[in-house]
């Protein structure tokens, strides 16, 4: 998960994080501060660096346009980041003993850490329970075992979590999707890549990429052991459909979907997919719409676990004070899909 935060800044340009790691670029074996000005490179040909002189030793040169070997880190995230590598060790850690370990108070930790993660670290723990529970599952180990693994003390604790984070029980779960028969197609938009996939039943997953690879490894990852052929034939005209969506000329889809998730996040999808083309709305309004006005994180959630990019159209909603929060596949799509949305409407 630390990766995905790295990942994060470095898509992002977040100036935050220039000190507290470097990344490297194996095409052209340059190393850069996250916020580099330079073309955001392909995920796949990233690697990570705590410091100069190890990006140096793998044998990459400081690029000269950011000059990150100038780059003083900035404590605070240094301390969030070092927190997140105590999770990945101890999920169950404390916030009281997590902020003495980074010698910061807790209530400063919690502070700090969701301002630059966006979540707190006991959700950032869950999520780290609840991937290495996954990982177990998916590499063959019995359910009971997989939940003590990750560190789920009982079974209560685990299906108190597993709903909301894989839409389906952990015994469906360990299928890997075994017994479904899954069609896809990949194919390259102004967004880069995108691939649709399909059951017997509906639309299951419209992804964006950088890369075809990425896009059929991630969906054989979700799906290890569901029967996967590509087939561009019969994916046609779901593609077509989506591609018009994204073009401006048909602004609303309306496709045969099969979703696995909890009601709430069936709710909020089905609120998502009433939110005209070229408007936005905020979390809280969504909330509010659902007769839950706490529930702003909650649909947030939803929104992040959406697998169907154009069709729920989750790049819709945004920060209350309109700012673009994040976003699955990247908040540069997302900006440029809002642009796109609006110049169309």
């Amino acid at each position: 998960m630390e990766r995905d935060i790295y990942w994060k800044a470095v898509s992002e340009r977040d100036e935050r994080f220039n000190g507290a790691f470097y990344y490297g670029v194996n095409s052209t074996r340059i190393y850069c501060k996250p916020s580099c000005g330079a073309k955001t490179p392909n995920r796949e040909n990233v690697r990570y660096f705590g410091d100069c002189v190890s990006a140096e030793g793998a044998g990459f040169r400081a690029c000269k346009r950011c000059r990150p070997e100038s780059i003083k880190p900035d404590p605070s995230t240094e301390a969030v980041i070092r927190s997140c590598r105590i999770l990945e060790a101890s999920s169950d850690i404390s916030l009281g003993d997590l902020g003495e370990r980074v010698g910061l108070s807790p209530a400063h930790l919690q502070k700090l850490f969701k301002e630059i993660v966006g979540v707190s670290p006991r959700k950032y723990g869950e999520s780290v329970r609840m991937n290495h529970f996954r990982e177990g599952i998916r590499t063959g180990s019995e359910v009971t075992e997989a939940m003590y693994d990750a560190g789920y003390g009982s079974s209560s604790r685990l299906y108190e979590n597993v709903s909301d984070k894989l839409g389906m029980t952990p015994a469906t779960y360990k299928k890997g999707g075994e017994g479904m028969e899954i069609e896809y197609t990949v194919a390259d938009c102004e967004l880069g890549k995108i691939l649709v996939a399909r059951s017997k039943k509906g639309i299951c997953a419209v992804n964006f990429g950088d890369t075809g690879e990425d896009l059929d490894k991630g969906l054989m990852k979700e799906f290890p052991k569901a029967e996967i052929s590509k087939n561009d034939g019969a994916l046609k005209q779901y593609l077509e459909a989506i591609l018009e969506n994204l073009k401006g000329n048909r602004k609303r889809l309306v496709l045969p979907l099969d979703l696995q998730a909890t009601s709430f996040q069936l709710r909020v999808w089905e609120a998502l997919r009433e939110i005209p083309y070229g408007e936005t709305v905020s979390y809280a309004e969504i909330a509010k719409k659902l007769g839950n006005p706490n529930a702003v994180r909650a649909v947030a959630g939803a929104c992040a676990a959406n697998r169907v990019a154009l069709v729920i159209p989750c790049h819709r909603v945004v920060k209350s004070n309109g700012d673009l929060s994040g976003y699955k596949w990247g908040k540069e799509r997302k900006k440029r899909l809002l642009e796109n949305e609006k110049a169309e409407r």
